[in-house]
């Protein structure tokens, strides 16, 4: 896929670290001009000083009524990555107010407001876009102590079939991408735990956590031309978790 979305203008959320790095880093080496939103000038700094040059940063919080303007007025958007998200394992009956309120407003209200904005600047200038919106195989099934994450990532699967069928008149394609554990900053903590550790391996048939690469590349299948027929489709990466 090398070079092959030259000429493309991408622009990636949550993009300081984890996946969103590697994502705006994996759209830089096929070509696209990237920018990069964040919250943290640190991570930024990091991401820029990537070797392709492409890489631009924005830094604030993708919440901001400003922010999403912003997004609405970038020149050429054509490429949308939806990546901005959080999680905050709990038992159901002991998640609080405000660990229920940040999910859901990062992973559903912010992630809306972001995709609506991208999907206006494609409209007002005609471009045949796509939006592609970080889900997870959580999306898809259940787990323990995750009730909020995965209301939060079912409905992004509902939000990308809909905006799909939706937007293909426009000629705008709309999937998502649903990994399974990959070890990054959010998930190290967790993965650590020996316990938790066998509980993710036991589910994965292929018996290995997905890397920063397995995700990149179904993004940049899904933003290439070669799947210009792919919209309303989830990209499970997980290694058989839920084909069980």
């Amino acid at each position: 896929m090398s070079e092959s979305l030259v000429g493309n203008v991408a622009l990636v959320t949550g993009a300081g670290r984890g996946l969103g790095r590697a994502c705006a880093e994996g759209l830089a080496n096929a070509g696209a001009d990237v920018i990069a939103l964040a919250r943290t000038a640190a991570d930024l700094e990091a991401v820029t000083a990537h070797d392709s040059g492409r890489i631009v940063a924005w830094q604030g919080d993708i919440n901001d009524d400003e922010l999403i303007a912003r997004v609405e007025s970038v020149p050429g958007l054509s490429i949308f990555i939806n990546n901005a998200g959080a999680n905050r394992p709990q038992a159901f009956s002991e998640v609080d107010t405000e660990s229920l309120d940040f999910v859901i407003n990062l992973n559903v209200r912010a992630a809306f407001r972001a995709a609506q904005a991208a999907v206006r600047n494609m409209l007002a200038s005609k471009t045949r876009g796509v939006v592609i919106n970080m889900s997870s195989q959580m999306g898809h099934v259940g787990s323990p102590n995750r009730t909020v994450y995965c209301m939060t990532k079912h409905a992004i699967e509902g939000l990308t079939k809909a905006m799909a069928v939706e937007l293909a008149q426009y000629g705008i394609r709309v999937n998502s991408v649903a990994p399974t554990f990959v070890e990054t900053p959010l998930t190290k903590p967790m993965l650590d735990k020996p316990d938790f550790h066998k509980f993710v391996m036991d589910r994965i048939p292929m018996q290995q956590l997905a890397t920063l690469d397995d995700v990149v590349q179904a993004v940049l299948y899904l933003a290439s031309p070669g799947a210009r027929m792919v919209t309303g489709h989830s990209l499970v990466v997980d290694g058989g978790w839920t084909a069980q």
